[in-house]
């Protein structure tokens, strides 16, 4: 006899979202006292623990993090059967993931577009490095991602949708870099580890046996560019995002060899997607 049901998984999804019990009680009206007697009912069904204390907070058990994947990709059928036997169109949640350059400069047109033709799709983006995108696809937590060369996605479905080209910035003060061996001994600016722009610029670096002073990590490209423009090292990053930004003029851009400068963005999936999904792609052919 099936042990899951939508409205159970439903109060589990959202503990898990809202952080814990309280929050999540308030957010689905609910008292406290239900929301934990689900959850208590939910893990003897299953026969696991689905969360651990950890100080005050509570965190998610590896069979707690097992069921949410499950969870997001039944939601995500429900919300596909509800919305292929109504008229109108895809409806729903669409969970998505973008690097964060290329949810800063290619992204907003296209998703207001997208908003405009499919107002009852309830886009949800969230941002990352190349790798961590792939990872949180794999775990069907997010349904598609835009992630960028170079990257490998097993078991995934791609498709090309955007071309770079990738410039090296650095203080305006630096007339001239014509090759890597011209960056030793300064500083790398970049995302964390993860991140398909590092990966390229810190492979060209090796191709030539140079080694940065140091690598300084950011989480946004604001604070890098910023911290570039104040002479403090070099980065790689997307021309059309200096533009988008308005930072063109805030640092000097040195241009790079071919084979580091040209640049693909892709949207990776699991097998047939949504229809939500599908109306993206075909967005994106556009």
């Amino acid at each position: 006899m099936r042990t899951l049901d939508l409205d159970s998984l439903e109060i589990f999804r959202t503990v898990v979202q809202e952080g814990g019990i309280i929050r999540a009680a308030g957010k689905l009206n609910r008292v406290q006292s239900n929301v934990t007697t689900r959850i208590k009912q939910l893990e003897q069904r299953l026969g696991t623990t689905l969360f651990r204390r950890q100080g005050r907070s509570i965190v998610l058990s590896p069979e707690g993090e097992l069921l949410l994947s499950y969870t997001q990709r039944l939601f995500s059928l429900a919300d596909e059967a509800e919305s292929r036997l109504k008229e109108g169109g895809p409806m729903g949640a669409l969970r998505i993931g973008s690097l964060e350059s290329t949810a800063g400069s290619r992204l907003p047109p296209i998703l207001s577009r997208y908003h405009r033709q499919h107002p009852g799709v309830v886009v949800e983006l969230a941002t990352g490095t190349t790798a961590a995108l792939i990872q949180r696809v794999n775990n069907f937590e997010l349904e598609a991602a835009f992630v960028s060369e170079p990257f490998t996605a097993p078991g995934l479905q791609a498709m090309k949708v955007f071309e770079e080209e990738l410039v090296l910035i650095t203080a305006k003060d630096v007339t001239s870099v014509r090759r890597a061996a011209d960056l030793a001994g300064l500083t790398l600016i970049a995302f964390a580890s993860g991140c398909s722009y590092r990966k390229r610029v810190e492979e060209w670096l090796g191709t030539a046996a140079v080694m940065p002073a140091r690598t300084m990590e950011f989480a946004s490209y604001q604070a890098m560019i910023a911290c570039v423009a104040a002479g403090t090292g070099f980065a790689i990053v997307p021309r059309s995002l200096l533009t988008a930004l308005r930072a063109t003029h805030d640092v000097r851009q040195h241009e790079l060899p071919a084979r580091v400068r040209r640049n693909h963005t892709h949207l990776v999936w699991h097998g047939t997607p949504s229809s939500a999904l599908a109306q993206l792609q075909a967005l994106l052919a556009d």
